[in-house]
């Protein structure tokens, strides 16, 4: 039985295990999928060990994003660009990595309605989350993609490493201080899994602005409890993105693309707040 898994620390709260599950039965793929966790310093053991026993194909979120992009054997011109990889596929004795978030997060957004055309965001964070979905955000022509980082220095680095995408002249780097407001803030650090957040003004909500957060939980993450608290109505985690980036890695591994709409009405643990007058 083919054998596939996550990898993270933490990762005990992953949906992934039932949402590949879900597919799988869904479209009569016979695989077992699991959740591994590996601290820091202790990823690549814990990959070779999955490879070495069988394991065909792996997703990959925090910590370890950066580390699946450096030990593949071949990578997709994505994950060259942003240096993150967030799924692994075993061929030819060796790991091809690829990256489905920028493709999630914006098929997430999609199905919530929320247009990114002519609009100010805001992208928090300039670890590998954040890499992996600037060049989507960017397709879909935004008037500006602001990365905001609390070492500032690290978003600049960022963008310049973007300079040549289409699209860049609409991006710029600020820290977590920023005076800007935005059309919508989309929060890519791990800060939630901590009980935590981005320390941002809330001067940086535009009206009808809408709230992200790349993570997901039980309950509202602490960003998005904040961006209720600022009075902002269109809200969502990330468990949309999640469930879209696992159909693609699904359809990278099996050759099938699955369908989202049952998994997103099963196991969604926190349903979105939708703004009826975004675009």
């Amino acid at each position: 039985m083919d054998r596939y898994a996550v990898f993270g620390f933490p990762v005990s709260h992953s949906l992934s295990p039932k949402i590949h599950t879900q597919f799988a039965l869904e479209n009569k793929q016979v695989l077992t999928y699991e959740a591994i966790e590996a601290a820091p310093g202790a990823f690549e053991e814990a990959l070779a060990t999955f490879a070495a026993s069988g394991g065909r194909g792996a997703n990959v979120t925090v910590p370890h994003k950066a580390a699946a992009a450096a030990l593949a054997q071949r990578c997709s011109p994505a994950v060259s660009l942003a240096g993150a990889a967030n799924t692994l596929c075993w061929a030819d004795g060796g790991w091809e990595a690829h990256n489905t978030d920028g493709l999630g997060l914006i098929n997430d957004l999609k199905v919530l309605g929320w247009s990114l055309e002519g609009r100010r965001l805001a992208l928090v964070g300039a670890g590998g989350a954040a890499a992996g979905v600037i060049a989507p955000l960017l397709a879909e022509g935004p008037e500006q993609l602001v990365i905001l980082n609390r070492t500032e220095a690290r978003a600049e680095e960022l963008c310049d490493r973007f300079k040549n995408v289409s699209g860049a002249s609409k991006l710029a780097a600020g820290g977590l201080n920023t005076r800007l407001t935005f059309d919508g803030v989309i929060n890519a650090t791990a800060a939630s899994l901590s009980g935590e957040r981005p320390p941002l003004p809330r001067s940086l909500w535009a009206p009808e602005a809408f709230a992200y957060d790349m993570m997901y939980g039980a309950t509202a993450t602490p960003f998005l409890q904040w961006a209720e608290s600022c009075g902002i109505g269109a809200r969502a985690d990330g468990f949309g993105m999640l469930v879209e980036q696992a159909a693609e890695a699904f359809a990278l591994w099996r050759g099938v693309r699955p369908s989202t709409e049952g998994v997103r009405g099963r196991l969604n643990p926190v349903a979105p707040t939708p703004n009826d007058n975004t675009p």
